[in-house]
């Protein structure tokens, strides 16, 4: 294995690069406006427009090969967007059907070219799979000047793409030209395609459009920084797939730069904040165990109060019974709560602190208020109200519960008439604010 690159890898580094940025960019576009697709069906498109190019030109020069792929790119674009407007099919089964019908038409004349005497050496077949080797310092040079052209049309337009990428109707009632914006975010995808398919082909370029993306989209909530991460993680991909495919014998380019692509876009679901996987999982296990211990004060606050004995004691096995719980599930429950001064333990018992039963009501009020809203503004029946009151305690925040007793006019009971806890001043007892 060797770690030297020589000129022809070193500027393939700098296309895969440049294809990653382009396509990280303007596949966020793609990606928010739910045209993942697009960029496949336009890529397939492209094939049989660089078939074309070959027989009309007769050579395999990049020039005409490229240009017949952009004019079969740009007919496949008007023609989805044509469908779309003028039928009833829906988006869709539009990018269905050109991706089915030009691919096809693609793969004819493909097969009709390598029957040709001069077939077998066109060399088009590349553009199936792409072949990255094959990327010549004029190819390189005429990526990066459609590249800077895209990336300024961008900016130019940067205003009007981010309103159609979140509200396109909204964008229409302020007076925006819609329709001729999709048509120029489409043609952008379309240059973009087709100066990827050298590098990528036509089966994985809308993974350089869509991968980096959707990785960028589990990071953040703001487009700019969507798309200058997009961009980012698209390079980065391009230039860590093509060194490893340069220095890795038989390791192809495009799908080591896909792949490379693909474990970001792994990693990210797991691993961003707020939308990872793992990160949902570990919310989720906290609010569970916050429900429990909830519960639990609430059920011995409901036993106490059934008692009119605050100091009580109530066994393990009393409380067993009150949710179906086993021990080990309430013991769980009730060590963070014996830890933090809420519980009292004593031979096998519990009883509620001051500043437990303080925290116990809080629940009980949010869930008793809960109740007596569900009756009186929704006239429900008192005895199917208590499961929704059941889930509603424990997300309700003290200051809508406290909005919600106004509206109700400062009740003292709930529906079955049992009292509401006033507001406990959980600071006098050492609680949370």
């Amino acid at each position: 294995m060797s770690f030297e690159l020589t000129f022809a890898a070193r500027n393939v580094l700098l296309g895969a690069g440049l294809l990653g940025a382009l396509g990280g960019t303007l596949g966020s576009f793609a990606f928010l406006r739910r045209q993942s697709l697009l960029g496949d069906a336009l890529a397939h498109a492209a094939l049989p427009g660089v078939c074309l190019g070959f027989l009309i030109s007769g050579v395999k020069a990049p020039l005409p090969l490229f240009l017949g792929a952009l004019v079969a790119g740009l007919l496949g674009a008007l023609f989805i967007l044509a469908t779309i407007r003028l039928t009833r099919i829906k988006e869709d089964t539009a990018i269905g059907i050109v991706l089915s019908v030009f691919f096809g038409a693609g793969i004819v004349l493909l097969t009709h070219i390598q029957k040709l005497p001069t077939g077998n050496q066109s060399g088009l077949d590349r553009f199936l799979f792409g072949q990255a080797a094959t990327l010549l310092p004029e190819d390189v040079a005429r990526m990066s000047w459609l590249g800077a052209a895209v990336l300024v049309t961008v900016l130019l337009f940067y205003k009007e793409l981010k309103l159609m990428s979140f509200d396109a109707d909204f964008g229409a009632s302020l007076g925006f030209p819609v329709r001729r914006l999709e048509v120029l975010l489409t043609l952008l995808l379309v240059v973009v395609v087709v100066v990827g398919l050298q590098t990528v082909g036509v089966v994985l370029i809308v993974a350089t459009l869509i991968t980096p993306a959707a990785a960028a989209r589990q990071w953040t909530e703001r487009l700019g920084r969507m798309i200058g991460l997009s961009a980012a993680i698209g390079a980065g991909a391009g230039l860590v797939g093509a060194y490893a495919s340069a220095t890795i014998p038989k390791l192809p380019t495009g799908p080591a730069i896909v792949l490379i692509s693909s474990s970001v876009l792994v990693a990210s679901l797991l691993f961003a904040p707020n939308r990872g996987i793992l990160w949902a999982m570990l919310r989720e296990r906290r609010l569970t165990r916050r429900i429990r211990r909830e519960n639990l004060l609430k059920d011995l606050y409901r036993l106490c109060e059934d008692r009119d004995d605050w100091n009580l004691l109530l066994p393990a096995v009393l409380l067993m019974g009150v949710r179906g719980q086993s021990a080990p599930q309430l013991a769980r429950s009730a060590r963070p709560l014996i830890a933090g001064g809420e519980l009292e333990e004593r031979d096998g018992a519990w009883r509620l602190t001051p500043r437990g039963k303080a925290e116990a009501a809080r629940v009980v009020r949010k869930h008793r208020l809960w109740e007596l809203y569900l009756t009186r503004k929704l006239e429900l029946a008192s005895d199917h109200v208590h499961r929704d009151a059941e889930a509603m305690e424990h997300v309700l925040t003290d200051r809508a519960v406290a909005e919600l007793e106004a509206r109700l006019g400062f009740p003292e009971t709930d529906p079955h008439g049992r009292p509401i806890p006033a507001a406990p001043d959980l600071a006098a007892v050492g609680g949370r604010p």
